[in-house]
């Protein structure tokens, strides 16, 4: 989901943080979507459909379904979980696509509809290969899953996708800076979590160390800032997480803002998914030099990020994901043994000097997430958009571990070079040791019984 970026930036940024009195260098937006993302938004029309996630107008945190089969404008008079009549107005004409794929009764309809929009010169014929190789490799992930209902589920959340992502072709969403989940009239994040749900084991599935993720919201209640510095495993590393939480802390799980590199917010088929979640948008460094004539570019977009997360941190109470790897993990080449990638010093080492000039008290937690078999990456850093979507049900995992004191890790050290590198470690290795730990439970079969003195494993959905 992210991608590192706060060593490009820093040198605009601290060099100007002279008694926390901070001043930024800015880029002008760029208009054209195909080189750079977060320009003035258009206004998002989401879809109604036949089974759809609306939010209610008098309460934030409840959500309900309403089955729709009109084109015209309407009114829904809905009840809502806490069975109170909402009514929700939504302009048909506007927000509704042709349907091809919310009307699809059965796979042959899915297919055919795909088929239907190449024809017809709607849909991109390599986007459309895109979305039957995922609508495939979904629905045979989902019937390895077992579930009685299996078939319904790929129909309901394939059509869902196949709509949003047919949507977002005909008017491409464009991501501001500090993009904000999406959640109505359509409820962008909880379709992200239905759509991953399904892939995930949760009988072979764990949380370590969970008592610090409510000392984590706790601190959040009390105004402090939290920054998770991550290793990175897939596109669904977020969905995974909030999924492992949702039932024990709703905040944490609705509230993350993730650091995300601009593939993930370009790619037709990952960007529904994206647009549900808290993100601040950045270029990838891995992907940085890809084009020489857009580096400048995107350093100062990336510099125009840092100053968003900036203003966030100063308002406090914000928890905020980073994987200063510059990306996602791959197996290691002699092995073939998935493990987290190294953090990079300068990346650790700014973001560690942006909390702390932030005003509001900070924590740094080092977190580990393994979850790279239910959606694998390529095995190597592939420079176009439109990667290979192999999908799959298994077990998955989360730790976090103790806040790690820069001044314990660096008190040994001889200068700031030094300091930075220990510090990275220091938490790097934190990272490791808690990815051991759920690759023993997951992957070697322990369970429960692979909780350490230092990482106690639970499931707390049950």
């Amino acid at each position: 989901m992210t991608d590192s970026f706060v060593h490009y930036a820093s040198h605009n940024y601290y060099r100007h943080t002279n008694n926390k009195k901070t001043m930024f260098i800015t880029s002008t937006p760029f208009s054209s979507p195909s080189t750079a993302f977060f320009s003035p938004p258009k206004p998002s029309k989401p879809l109604l459909r036949s089974t759809l996630y609306l939010r209610s107008s008098t309460s934030t945190s409840s959500s309900s379904s309403v089955t729709s089969t009109s084109y015209s404008n309407l009114a829904f008079n809905i009840k809502s979980r806490d069975n109170k009549n909402t009514v929700v107005s939504a302009n048909m004409t506007s927000s509704v696509s042709s349907r091809t794929f919310l009307n699809a009764q059965n796979e042959q309809d899915v297919l055919s509809g795909i088929k239907k929009e190449v024809e017809a010169g709607t849909l991109p014929p390599s986007i459309a290969a895109g979305m039957e190789e995922l609508y495939l490799n979904y629905k045979s992930a989902v019937i390895k899953s077992g579930d009685p209902k299996a078939d319904e589920v790929v129909l309901s959340n394939m059509t869902a996708l196949l709509d949003r992502i047919f949507l977002d072709v005909k008017e491409p969403f464009v991501f501001e800076a500090h993009h904000k989940a999406k959640r109505e009239p359509f409820d962008y994040y909880m379709f992200g979590q239905n759509y991953i749900r399904p892939l995930v084991d949760f009988n072979n599935s764990f949380v370590g160390n969970m008592p610090l993720f409510v000392q984590m919201q706790e601190q959040l209640k009390q105004g402090h800032n939290i920054i998770l510095m991550s290793n990175h495993q897939t596109e669904a590393d977020p969905a995974v997480i909030s999924l492992l939480l949702e039932l024990r802390l709703p905040y944490i799980a609705e509230n993350l803002i993730y650091v995300a590199g601009d593939r993930v917010i370009t790619d037709p088929l990952c960007k529904p998914f994206s647009i549900g979640r808290n993100l601040i948008c950045v270029y990838s460094k891995k992907h940085m030099l890809d084009d020489p004539a857009l580096v400048e570019m995107k350093r100062k977009a990336n510099t125009r990020s840092l100053k968003e997360m900036a203003t966030l941190l100063r308002s406090g109470s914000q928890i905020i994901w980073i994987a200063p790897s510059g990306g996602r993990d791959r197996p290691v080449a002699n092995s073939g043994e998935w493990e987290p990638a190294p953090f990079d010093p300068s990346s650790v080492d700014n973001m560690r000097r942006l909390a702390d000039h932030s005003g509001p008290p900070g924590h740094i937690y080092p977190l580990a997430i393994l979850c790279h078999d239910i959606m694998p990456p390529p095995l190597k850093v592939e420079k176009e958009i439109g990667e290979k979507r192999i999908i799959s049900y298994h077990g998955t995992g989360i730790s976090v571990a103790p806040e790690v004191s820069f001044s314990n890790a660096t008190a040994a050290c001889e200068n700031p070079e030094k300091a930075k590198e220990a510090y990275s470690k220091a938490l790097y290795d934190s990272v490791t040791n808690q990815y051991d730990v759920l690759k023993s439970a997951i992957h070697g079969k322990k369970g429960l019984k692979a909780s350490t003195p230092v990482v106690s494993l639970s499931q707390p959905w049950k």
